[in-house]
Order: C-alpha cells, then sequence, then structure tokens
C-alpha cells in the first residue's frame, strides 16, 4: 500500500517530465548585462542591474542527443504532435557576441553583420530585457510615465533600421511544464504583426497560427528617418490568430499599421537627419512621454509626446506640415490619428487600448534589422524619407555599409521629468530643468524651444559610446 502510495504522488512528475521541452547542454546561456535606471522625481535614478537574452526563434533547436538533426524549422518525425516535440527537442543557449550584440554598462551595441570566414553575413539580432531575476522579462508600465535612451545610428544608413519597442510578452515567456525555458530562453515573443513562426511560446506552432499582441514602437530609425507607432490588438496579453485575423482587413485582430508619427513624413524634412535640428552625425537622447488624461497613471492615455536632447538643448518634435489638419501637431493624440485616417487603429480601440497595455505591463525589446520585401521604404523613402526606392536592398546595404550598427544606452524610465540624467544637472542647473519639466507635463513647451543643460550631458554620451565601438 505504501509503494503504491508513492508511485501514485511520483507518476504525475514523471509525467511531466517525459513531455518538458528540453533545455540544451552544448552552450551554456550567459545572458549580456545592462544596466538599467528606474527614475523619480523626488530620489532620482536608481541602478538596475538588468540582462539581455536573444528570442527562442533565433537559437539552435535540434533534437535531444543529436545535435546534427535539427528541429527549426518543425521536424515531421520528431514532432508530430506538441507533446512529443516538446519531448524529443532541445533549444540551445547562445554566445551572443556570435550575433552581434555586446554590452558594457549600460551600453548596448548590436551589428547587422559580422564575418564568417568568406565575407559577411547578417546577424540581424533581437534581444528582450529581463528583469534582475534573470529569469523572467522585466515589465515596463509607462501610463503617465516617460522613458528616456541616448542614441547613435549614425551607422544606419538607408534601408535599416535600428528599433527599440515594447511588446505585451508574459513575463515569464509563457513558462510551463512543456515549456521551461521561459523567458531565460527568450521563448513567448509576439507583436502587432501576428507573424506566422515555427515555434510559439516554445511549442510547435503547427497549425500555422500567428503570434500576436499589443506593440508600442517607441523607436524604429535610421540616420535618416525616424518613427514612433502605436499598434493595439483587441486583446489582452499574447495571443494567437488564425485566417483573416492575422491580416490587414477588417477582421484583423492588430493594427499592423498603428497611428505612426514621422516628421519627414509629416512634411517638416529638415528636422531630423545629418546636420539638421537633430545631428544624427552624433549621439543624442530621445525622451517619450505617455501622457494621462487626469496626469495619473489610472488614466486614460491621451498622449505620446516626443523630445530630443543634444549637445544640451532640449527640442520638442516639430509640429506637422502636412495638409491643414496636421498643422501645429506634434504629438501622437485623437486628433493626430483622426487627421491621418488611421482606421484600424481606431477600430481596436486606439490610445486607449494602447494605455491598457501599458498598464498591464510591456517588455521591452532592441533590434537591428533590413527588409528583403521592401527595402525598408515605408520607414525612409518615398513620402516617408529621403532614401531612393532601391537603396534599402540588403545586398546593397551589406556592399556599402558592413559596419551597420546601433547604439543604445542610459536606459531609464519614470516619472514624467524625472529621466533628463539629473546627476550631470543637479546644482545650478536644478531649477532650470524642474521648470522645463513641470512646462513639459503641462505642455507649455512650444515646437523646437529649448533649454540649455550641461554641454557635458552631450560629451559625455559621445565619449561612452566611441569608447563601445572600439571596443568592437
Amino acid at each position: 500500500m505504501r509503494l503504491t502510495t508513492q508511485l501514485a504522488a511520483v507518476l504525475p512528475h514523471l509525467v511531466v517530465l517525459s513531455y518538458s521541452q528540453q533545455i540544451g547542454t552544448l552552450v551554456p546561456e550567459v545572458h549580456p548585462k545592462l544596466t538599467t535606471q528606474v527614475c523619480t522625481r523626488a530620489g532620482g535614478c536608481v541602478s538596475r542591474q538588468t540582462s539581455l537574452v536573444t528570442d527562442a526563434l533565433s537559437r539552435f533547436f535540434h533534437a535531444v542527443g543529436e545535435p546534427s538533426v535539427s528541429c527549426n524549422p518543425v521536424n515531421a518525425t520528431l514532432c508530430p504532435d506538441a507533446a512529443t516535440c516538446a519531448r524529443s527537442c532541445a533549444l540551445e543557449g547562445v554566445e551572443y557576441g556570435s550575433i552581434g550584440v555586446l554590452t558594457k554598462g549600460s551600453a548596448l551595441t548590436m551589428r547587422q553583420f559580422l564575418p564568417n570566414g568568406q565575407g559577411l553575413q547578417a546577424v540581424s539580432p533581437r534581444v528582450s530585457l529581463l528583469a534582475e531575476d534573470d529569469e523572467n522579462y522585466e515589465l515596463l508600465k509607462l501610463v503617465n510615465q516617460e522613458f528616456s535612451f541616448d542614441v547613435d545610428v549614425s551607422q544606419l544608413g538607408c534601408g535599416m533600421n535600428g528599433a527599440l519597442y515594447l511588446s505585451e510578452m508574459e513575463a515569464s515567456g509563457v513558462r510551463s511544464d512543456s515549456n521551461p525555458a521561459g523567458a531565460a530562453y527568450g521563448t513567448g515573443y509576439c507583436d502587432a504583426q501576428c507573424f506566422n513562426t515555427t515555434w510559439i511560446n516554445g511549442m510547435p506552432n503547427l497549425n500555422s497560427s500567428g503570434a500576436c499582441c499589443n506593440e508600442m514602437d517607441i523607436w524604429e530609425a535610421n540616420s535618416l528617418a525616424t518613427a514612433t507607432t502605436p499598434h493595439p490588438c483587441n486583446e489582452a496579453g499574447s495571443f494567437t490568430c488564425e485566417g483573416a485575423a492575422c491580416g490587414r482587413t477588417n477582421a484583423g485582430a492588430c493594427d499592423k499599421d498603428g497611428c505612426g508619427l514621422n516628421p519627414f513624413g509629416a512634411g517638416v524634412k529638415n528636422f531630423y537627419g545629418p546636420g539638421m535640428t537633430v545631428d544624427t552625425r552624433s549621439p543624442f537622447t530621445v525622451v517619450t512621454q505617455f501622457l494621462t488624461s487626469d496626469n495619473s497613471s489610472a488614466g486614460t492615455l491621451s498622449e505620446i509626446r516626443r523630445m530630443y536632447i543634444q549637445n544640451g538643448t532640449v527640442v520638442q518634435q516639430s509640429p506637422a506640415t502636412q495638409g491643414p489638419q496636421l498643422e501645429a501637431i506634434s504629438t501622437i493624440d485623437q486628433n493626430f490619428c483622426s487627421a491621418k485616417n488611421a482606421s484600424s487603429f481606431e477600430r481596436l480601440g486606439g490610445l486607449e487600448t494602447m494605455g491598457a497595455s501599458l498598464q498591464r505591463g510591456m517588455v521591452l525589446l532592441f533590434s537591428i534589422w533590413t527588409s528583403q520585401g521592401d527595402f525598408m521604404n515605408w520607414l525612409d523613402s518615398g513620402s516617408a524619407g529621403p532614401c531612393s526606392n532601391i537603396s534599402g536592398n540588403p545586398e546593397t546595404i551589406m556592399a556599402e555599409n558592413p559596419d551597420a550598427s546601433v547604439t543604445f544606452s542610459n536606459i531609464r524610465w519614470g516619472e514624467i521629468g524625472s529621466t533628463f540624467n539629473t546627476s550631470t544637472t543637479i546644482g545650478s542647473g536644478a531649477a532650470v530643468l524642474d521648470a522645463q519639466a513641470s512646462a513639459l507635463e503641462a505642455g507649455r513647451v512650444t515646437s523646437n524651444a529649448v533649454v540649455r543643460l550641461p554641454l557635458a550631458h552631450g560629451l559625455l554620451v559621445a565619449i561612452a559610446i566611441t569608447f563601445m565601438k572600439l571596443l568592437l
């Protein structure tokens, strides 16, 4: 009787183990450290020892005990069903230098190309921010908050995209008995494009489903053009779609196009680029504020506001000039999205839906990539930017810009007006900063209004990023 009882207690665990996806042992998974900061107006910024993880879709997935047999794309013999596949396949660790990812302190550099012994190969890394526990994704809740970072896009030409964005992924990476790897191995990726990937949440995608969730593109840019775009969906959290729900029609579960603000596309062609108001030949700071109708974190998101800091100067986004309906609009709000006829955005709840996602918490991601299908024309060509419609050909980029890279650093989030690198402005400049932050919060600063901050801030950013490049 006692033996039977013991077997009954152990058997469920044996069953779970037999159906669990395996974690490989060929390459140890060591997450690159990236210091981030959480800020308040009263207490300044506090550093957090966070780290990065590349997603499961870019990993080596192989048969257990047989590294030469790939499970990606899904092997029909090993994966006749999800349970068998989870038992038969192992997800490996990554050596991050081999995918073009380098961190030092608060700086992350990502390269698009790396030598492979016969020339160059595209590595196009994408990484997500892990919490201090190194096991789960960090969830950012940015309603009535601001998010700031420094960026160097000087090595990103036409057709490149160095992106920083948020997706409403689950903090655990949908960790489960069948997916023990979870966020620590980058599972659970989703975005508003609802891509049909071979694996979803660490399990084989045997139904050709799409992996969907709300997406907030804080930064998609190269040195010639930039865009900020919210993409709402009709469900909270991570979910899958089938058929028409994965598309761009009115049946679509997510707004793939979004309601985006691109200075060049809005008619302000001398605002962003080499030698322009925001001079992309050198590093600068990007500040994005998520403002609510009642100035509380429980309120409804009503406006996404952008400003830049470069060489001690704070510059707000210039007003659009493209058509009378967009005149004097320099932020993403209801008026802006209505003037753009962003019908899918409004059908899916617009800023209110996006704000609800930001209240629940979203995961921060970084990527660098090219686009074979459209040469990134939507970002930097035609009405969107000054690039030709063929200059974004990935083969051309590899030949003409083999050193393509982007560096993000000094990533901070917190209360409105708290992330302006206060460590370099405390003292004689503190009163000026406080007045500026209050004016920004109240919406009283006009386009191209500036406040002089110590020049040392811009110089320190440039020196730090130059040092990073020397290490590569």
